[in-house]
């Protein structure tokens, strides 16, 4: 019979301590959104994170993301505006579509 070789454990592996992530300036700067964009989400300025936070709740408020395609997102008269006159956009795009309306 052939010998059978042996096991040997491996000790695990340590970990590094846990530090927070630290927010990226860009995105905590405060912008002014334009005039049709600030009918969806109001005319204060505010970092970009908070801006999508409120699109977001604004889409769902009014239940315009698409029921087949979820990723997709159905404009209103005023999302319309700010997705440049189209009437679906994906999510991806909208975030790409936004910033066009932000200073």
């Amino acid at each position: 019979m052939a010998a059978k070789k042996k096991a040997t454990k491996k000790a695990p592996a340590k970990k590094k301590a846990a530090s927070k992530r630290k927010p990226n300036a860009a995105f905590m700067k405060a912008m002014q959104p334009s005039a049709s964009l600030s009918a969806v989400i109001g005319g204060s300025p505010m970092p970009r994170t908070e801006v999508t936070k409120k699109i977001w709740n604004y889409i769902k408020k009014n239940n315009l993301q698409d029921s087949k395609n979820r990723r997709n997102i159905n404009a209103d008269d005023k999302l319309r505006e700010v997705f440049g006159g189209k009437k679906q956009v994906s999510m991806f795009e909208m975030t790409k579509l936004v910033n066009k309306h932000l200073k």
